[in-house]
């Protein structure tokens, strides 16, 4: 059966405009990225050449590493070799920069999907439960206490909690120091972290599907589906719900990107050798190739996490998607 019908053709459409305008905007990101690793202050074989370094080795160690060439040059050989998925090579230790995303991606990953699995639930169950009861005791307190939760930075929740489980009660590890990267064998290490990560994300995700629902609920559809005497679960998880989680979607997406780019305060926090970790030590020894590969990477995955919620959230509510 064919379905190529007018609904279908602007799906197409607006599908290839939405990958024509990832791929751009990926292009932008490598570009971008070493035009700014590029004006970094310092001088990279500085670095390596020690405390006194002589300007003999200095250059030596610039030709060898390839920075005498000209800037141009060295984009070309960059992004032919981002082309082939080579991201290039560590000036301090010599090490494939992937090598250094294969080390900190574990943690960082663990950390996302331990904030993730429990974010959807209570975001989406706490927004319902607050429209259900708009106006009322349920709704002025999860409205009240996710703003209130929202409004703390993560380093002074951090710390808070921190000093409350870990130092006087003593009921959990402070920090991951020492565990490595396999955190998967001390749990307790991890609860405070993922309720760090979790507590601004499930504000924001509970307050969205919270003014979402409320405003599906009073628009007209909804009316009528009460008015055929359709029974106001079904409205409000059928009918009401899909449109709500549709903005909901955007923000999960813009959640996962974050966690997944190196949360870097928590990470620096609680010493966890995640991607932000990997990150910072990159740029305090001015290791230009590893700051630019993770930054691709980091850019890439935010340009395919939006690409993607838009696509979900054009799915579900294709009125709004068709009048875009």
């Amino acid at each position: 059966m064919r379905r190529d019908g007018p609904a279908f053709t602007p799906l197409r459409s607006w599908t290839a405009r939405r990958l024509l305008l990832g791929t751009a905007q990926t292009a932008a990101v490598v570009l971008l990225v070493f035009v700014l690793t590029e004006a970094l202050p310092g001088d990279a074989a500085v670095a390596l050449a020690g405390d006194q370094p002589d300007p003999a080795r200095i250059a030596a160690i610039r030709e060898a590493m390839g920075l005498d060439r000209p800037a141009y040059v060295r984009l070309l050989d960059w992004t032919a070799g981002l082309a082939h998925g080579d991201l290039g090579t560590s000036l301090a230790s010599g090490r494939p920069v992937s090598s250094y995303l294969a080390d900190g991606y574990g943690p960082t990953l663990l950390l996302a999907a331990l904030t993730v699995t429990p974010l959807v639930p209570l975001g989406v169950g706490l927004g319902v439960l607050a429209a259900r009861y708009e106006g009322r005791l349920p709704d002025r307190l999860v409205s009240s206490v996710t703003l209130g939760v929202y409004a703390v930075p993560e380093f002074a929740l951090g710390t808070l909690l921190i000093t409350l489980f870990a130092l006087r009660l003593e009921w959990l590890p402070p920090t991951a120091l020492g565990y490595g990267t396999d955190l998967l064998s001390h749990p307790a290490a991890l609860v405070l972290p993922v309720l760090i990560l979790l507590s601004r994300p499930v504000c924001s995700l509970t307050r969205l599907v919270r003014a979402g629902m409320i405003d599906a609920l009073a628009s007209p559809y909804a009316a009528q589906a009460r008015r055929y005497g359709i029974a106001g679960a079904r409205v409000r998880y059928a009918h009401a719900l899909p449109n709500a989680i549709a903005p909901a979607v955007q923000q999960l997406a813009r959640t996962v990107d974050w966690l997944l780019c190196g949360v870097i305060v928590v990470e620096a926090l609680y010493v966890i050798p995640g991607l932000g970790t990997v990150l910072m030590n990159a740029v305090a020894e001015r290791d230009v190739p590893v700051v630019q590969g993770l930054a691709v990477v980091f850019g890439v995955t935010t340009v395919v996490l939006n690409l993607g919620a838009d696509l979900v959230a054009r799915r579900l509510t294709p009125r709004a998607g068709m009048a875009a």
